[in-house]
């Protein structure tokens, strides 16, 4: 009994001293025996080679200082025993070298973590599991460009790291549409955004790569980012080497592919008997677009976009401009057949509010409907998601000076597409410029509970 008294009282005097640093110290430690880190087995692993290295030497040495050492230790533990009781000494070893091995272990990993993360605010176990969480996240393909695409992204790089963004490169306005003319490169401007939205380090990348100069012969209005992927591109050989080598260097969690490597340009056919040609020059018309296309047709599909498609658990085309962002990737023949040929969870993120010069007046579903013929009638989704809430009063007079609405939700027509409503709160509205957009983290949720539950 008195054995188990003392183990008590060191039990108190451990809780009454583990205020301030000691309870985390403890619950970092317990985190390295949680399961699927690898830790505890090669923990195991390590203490058996301890164990078969002595036992190697004591056949080499034939036992005899093997011997002599038991023998030592075995008259000095009685000598002990005969001064402390075994039932004080015993508890007190054990404790003692419990001590020794998290002071230890403490400093090896200390070490480590400084080694590997000097600056860092997190520590080296949360890493590895958000690390060995993420890589076990759905193999992820988002289908889209423009501003939506790169904020989806930003949330959904929170729950896997296996995402593969494919973007269009029809691009010609801005600086993409300067080097695209000039340097005879794809435009990287799209492909920038998603870029700097999967970066770890993703605020100071995204000043960075969006920085435009504001002097210097030719420089002006170009951005810093656009400005790097072309140079990667003359170094690699191309840009999707340059979107890879540029992943690499800034830490990106998950890959951005273009859909083609094929110099495309947009074309657009009005209802007033116009062609359009030209992405920038298609918003720019102000009217009712009834048929898009490219030239070249038929553009070939970069193989890695369709092996991602082939390879994936789960696609979401959208959010993003309809006409101008996502449409030009299912102008890729390749890329809308792999889609419209996997059977696995697949939704559309639709846009909240209508975009003057491409889908004014539009509903949910002629945006589905505007997919399915740019697809000739292919369905690549099962279901539709769409903002649940309107905005305030304030946005929607604001929006409507321009000549935007919210995307109406009719249902009847909706379902008669065949495709399944998704309504959820994913919206942000900046109270300052009563400007509207999704929320990265909650869209990003509200779509992989979908999935978890399809």
């Amino acid at each position: 009994m008195s054995s188990i008294s003392l183990f008590k009282r060191v039990l108190r005097t451990l809780k009454n001293e583990s205020k301030g640093r000691t309870p985390r110290r403890v619950n970092r430690w317990f985190k390295w025996l949680l399961p699927g880190l690898f830790v505890k087995r090669w923990l195991l692993l390590s203490a058996s080679g301890v164990l078969l290295t002595s036992l190697g030497l004591a056949i080499w040495a034939k036992l005899t200082p093997i011997f002599y050492l038991i023998d030592l230790t075995a008259w000095v533990l009685e000598r002990i025993a005969t001064i402390i009781p075994s039932y004080v000494s015993g508890p007190v070893a054990i404790i003692c070298g419990f001590v020794l091995i998290f002071w230890g272990q403490t400093r090896t990993v200390g070490s480590i973590t400084e080694v590997l993360k000097p600056h860092g605010d997190k520590e080296l176990i949360d890493v590895l599991m958000d690390h060995r969480r993420l890589n076990r996240g759905a193999k992820i393909v988002v289908v889209g460009g423009g501003t939506g695409l790169s904020t989806l992204l930003r949330g959904l790089k929170l729950y896997s790291a296996n995402i593969t963004a494919i973007v269009t490169v029809a691009d010609d306005g801005g600086s993409s549409g300067r080097l695209r003319r000039e340097n005879g490169v794809l435009p990287p401007g799209d492909i920038r955004n998603c870029l700097t939205a999967l970066a770890d380090q993703e605020k100071l990348l995204t000043e960075l790569f969006q920085y435009r100069f504001k002097a210097g012969s030719g420089l002006v209005g170009h951005s810093f980012g656009n400005l790097f992927l072309t140079a990667m591109s003359d170094v690699t050989g191309d840009l999707e080497q340059a979107v890879a080598a540029s992943s690499e260097v800034l830490a990106v969690r998950g890959r951005v592919l273009p859909a083609t490597l094929s110099d495309v340009c947009l074309w657009a056919e009005l209802a007033d008997g116009r062609r359009i040609e030209g992405e920038s020059n298609i918003t720019e018309a102000k009217n009712v677009i009834k048929k898009i296309g490219c030239t070249p047709e038929n553009p070939p599909a970069l193989p890695a976009a369709l092996k991602a498609i082939k390879e994936a658990d789960y696609i979401i085309v959208g959010p993003g401009s309809l006409y101008t962002s996502i449409i030009p990737n299912l102008l890729v023949p390749e890329i809308t057949d792999a889609i419209a040929s996997r059977s696995i969870p697949s939704i559309y993120v639709c846009n909240i509010m209508t975009q003057p010069g491409e889908t004014q007046g539009y509903t949910v579903a002629d945006h589905i409907q505007a997919i399915d013929e740019a697809c000739g009638g292919k369905q690549l989704f099962k279901a539709v998601l769409v903002q649940r809430k309107t905005p305030s009063a304030q946005s929607l007079i604001n929006y409507a000076q321009v000549g935007s609405h919210p995307v109406f939700l009719d249902r009847e027509a909706t379902a008669t597409l065949g495709r399944s409503v998704v309504l959820a709160n994913v919206m942000d509205e900046d109270k300052d410029t009563n400007l509207v957009r999704h929320n990265p983290e909650r869209l990003a949720r509200v779509l992989l509970r979908w999935y978890s539950h399809t």
